[in-house]
Formats: C-alpha cells, sequence, structure tokens
C-alpha cells in the first residue's frame, strides 16, 4: 500500500484522475484486508461513528430530493472515509513510512517554490504558460493551482524543518529558519492566491505562539513581507492588483463580490432546505434556478438577485457550505462535529519542541477546518486528496493510531501480501 500512497502528492499536481483511483483503491483493499483479517476496532471511533452518520445523511437526502446519479455519487463517498481509516491504522503508522511521505511532500513543495519563481523571472513555465488571466502564478503547473498545493505540503513538510533548526542550532539555525520561511511567504505573495496566502500565514502565526524561539524570526518575516508588499505595485504589479486592490474591493462590497453571491446564495439554499438540502452536489444543480435569487434578511442582507444564472459556481467555495446545501443543517452539525472527532486525537498530546511534525500536521488540519475561507470542492480532486492525505496521516502519527493498527507486516510488503493478516489474527 505505501507503493500507492507515497507517490500522491505528485499525482496531486499532474494526474488528478490516478490519484482519485489511488484513493478508491487503497479504501477497497482496506476493507478487503478488514474482512480476510476480522478486525474491525478501528470502527469504536468516535470519528468513525460521526462519519458514518454524515454519510447516511448525505445518502438520505440524495435519495429523497436527489436524482439516481446524485444518489450513487453520494454512497460513493464513503471511500474517502475509508482512505482516512486506511491511511490511520493500515498504512502510514509506521514512523519510517511516515518519514519517506515527508520527503516526498517536501521535494513537491521546493519543486513549486522553484517552478513560481522560474515562471516570475522568465515570464513563462517550463510548460510554456504564462499568467493566469486574473494575474496568478501557475509555477509548474497549467492552473491556478500553486498556491493551495504549497500551504498543503510547505506547513507539513518545510515548517517542522525550520522549526527543529530554530529549537536545535542557536541563533544559526533561527536565522535559517526565518530564511526559509521568509522564501515561503514571498514565493506565496508573487503567486497571487489570496486565501492559501492567508492560510499560510495563519500557519506561521500559529507556529509563532506555540515556538517561541521562532517568534523573532517571524517578527522579521512579517516587516520583510510588508515590505514585499509594498514594493509589489512596481516588482509584481499582477499580483498586487489581486493581493491588495481586488481584496479591499471585495470587502467593500462583499455582497456584491463573487464570494458573497456565492456564500448569500448557498444561505439561501440552506434556508429554503434546512432538514434534507439539496442531495449531493445540489449547490451545482439548483444555483441557477431563480428561486434561489433572494437576499437573507435575518443577515442583514436586502433582497436581490445577487448575480443571478451568471452569480453561479461548481460549488460554494466553502466545506461548510458545501455539506449544507447537500444535507441541510443536520449535515452541517454533523460535519462540524466529525472535525473536531478528527482534530481531537490530532492535537492530543502534542509538545511542540518534541514533535514538531505532529505539530505542523495538526495545524494543517486546523487550518484546513477554518470555516471563515474560500476553498474549492473536497468532492473532487485535488482537494480532496490533499485534505484527507493529511488528515489520515495526522491520524496516524497520532497517539490513537498505535492502539488500532494492525497488519503492518502485510501492508508494508504491498501487492497482494498486503491482505495477509498478522499471526492469530483471523481469530479476530
Amino acid at each position: 500500500m505505501t507503493g500507492l500512497v507515497i507517490p500522491m502528492p505528485l499525482l496531486l499536481l499532474y494526474a488528478l484522475a490516478p490519484a482519485e483511483i489511488i484513493m478508491t483503491a487503497v479504501a477497497v483493499l482496506f476493507v478487503a484486508h478488514c474482512v480476510a483479517c476480522r478486525d474491525w476496532n478501528w470502527l469504536h471511533q468516535a470519528w468513525v461513528v460521526v462519519a458514518g452518520l454524515l454519510w447516511g445523511d448525505l445518502v438520505l437526502s440524495s435519495a429523497v430530493v436527489g436524482s439516481g446519479h446524485a444518489l450513487v455519487q453520494a454512497l460513493c463517498l464513503v471511500r474517502y472515509f475509508l482512505f482516512v481509516a486506511a491511511l490511520q491504522i493500515w498504512v502510514l503508522p509506521d514512523p519510517r513510512t511516515r518519514g519517506v511521505l515527508v520527503r516526498v511532500y517536501g521535494a513537491v513543495a521546493l519543486w513549486l517554490v522553484a517552478g513560481c519563481w522560474q515562471q516570475y523571472l522568465c515570464g513563462r513555465n517550463f510548460m510554456g504558460y504564462g499568467r493566469w488571466v486574473d494575474g496568478a502564478l501557475l509555477g509548474p503547473l497549467w492552473a491556478p493551482r500553486a498556491g493551495h498545493a504549497l500551504v498543503m505540503t510547505a506547513l507539513p513538510a518545510i515548517f517542522p524543518q525550520a522549526i527543529r533548526l530554530a529549537l536545535r542550532e542557536g541563533a544559526r539555525g533561527r536565522v535559517m529558519a526565518a530564511a526559509m520561511l521568509l522564501g515561503l511567504v514571498l514565493t506565496m505573495g508573487l503567486v497571487a492566491q489570496r486565501m492559501p496566502l492567508l492560510c499560510l500565514l495563519a500557519g506561521m502565526g500559529i507556529v509563532g505562539i506555540l515556538v517561541p524561539r521562532l517568534r523573532g524570526g517571524l517578527v522579521v518575516v512579517g516587516i520583510f513581507g510588508a515590505i514585499g508588499i509594498g514594493l509589489s505595485p512596481v516588482l509584481a504589479p499582477q499580483a498586487y492588483h489581486k493581493l491588495v486592490v481586488n481584496f479591499i474591493m471585495h470587502m467593500r462590497g462583499f455582497a456584491q463580490s463573487p464570494y458573497g453571491m456565492l456564500f448569500i446564495r448557498a444561505g439561501v439554499m440552506i434556508q429554503h432546505h434546512p432538514w434534507l438540502g439539496l442531495g449531493f452536489d445540489g449547490f451545482r444543480h439548483a444555483c441557477p434556478d431563480p428561486a434561489y435569487f433572494h437576499g437573507l434578511p435575518w443577515l442583514g442582507v436586502a433582497e436581490g438577485p445577487y448575480g443571478g444564472a451568471g452569480g453561479c459556481n461548481l460549488h460554494p467555495h466553502n466545506y461548510y457550505l458545501l455539506v449544507g446545501t447537500m444535507g441541510g443543517l443536520p449535515a452541517l452539525i454533523l460535519f462540524m462535529a466529525l472535525a473536531l472527532c478528527w482534530l481531537r486525537p490530532i492535537c492530543a498530546g502534542i509538545v511542540p519542541a518534541r514533535d514538531p511534525q505532529r505539530l505542523m500536521l495538526a495545524v494543517t488540519c486546523g487550518v484546513i477546518f477554518w470555516p471563515v475561507q474560500s476553498s474549492s470542492s473536497f468532492l473532487t480532486q485535488p482537494s480532496a486528496g490533499w485534505m484527507f492525505m493529511v488528515i489520515g496521516w495526522a491520524l496516524a502519527a497520532s497517539p490513537v493510531a498505535s492502539r488500532l493498527q494492525y497488519g503492518m507486516q502485510g501492508a508494508s510488503r504491498g501487492g497482494t501480501a498486503a491482505l495477509e493478516c498478522p499471526r492469530g489474527r483471523r481469530d479476530g
């Protein structure tokens, strides 16, 4: 199984369909392994129970108010939860395997940084693409996904190394750590994607609070980052326009901004269908319906079409709104409970100075579940891969994994041997 999981960061950059196939294959093989070994102890976890309730709620909503296609998609959603469980107790509990994974994540992060600077300096990336139409750098990709990918790789792979340098190498290490983080901030500024930049800064802020030896360096990083933003009208005018000018415009007239219109439309849908929602991926199908061209008086948003059909998108750009439009308030409550059930064991017993890797996995998961942000849909790749990979990884590194892990001998060999059980396990 490790041979399937380790390449996932690279696949999430360049091969989304194979990434989806691997996630599904790991989930199916994990169930087959559980059947063969008669070991279902992992089902007793709180997060598994809540995830099952959430899945059942979305299946029910899709069956009642959705189409047959929506029902099939809702039924298949369970593969992501099974993938998380497989990573937690079958694939990644071995520290050596996690060590290989962190090195792959680090290599991908450095590749993204190098690609972003190459495109900035040369005007085009190695594939011949220039900046996106809105001014965002693509890095070594063909679509504006470099910012999110860099956050999801740098936080769990680069930040732990910076923390170790600051803790173990004295003043020299703190300078090197600050230089590493400054490079990430400046790169993200050039990428010019607002939400990834804010997520990276949020992660740095949490690290600054929990790791005192990095605080001075992070203050310096913040100062130089602000200087970089001040110079951006000259050095990177496209980035300045998107990060500063567009951001101010959106905040001043949020209701009329693209993100505000999506928020209002999703809120109206949840208000009209509070108990069952609109079924799997209901937002995308219902968004052009004039029945939802309204305001939200209970939030002080006056009546209006708010973009009409032209203000629609494939998803509401927020995990919580996405779940709420699919399954109503019950699904939204279950999703919040699931996030808490994941975060509790992930954050349990972390000592930043002793285990910076676990700290940054927890920070990454916290950034993912922060509700006030714009995000892509976790129903499709690459967002699903980045999200569920880091959750399973963080759970595998948590103390609960050591009490549940089994079958590591077979899993580490891969292939059909991965279905073998340790001695004595067949008897349950």
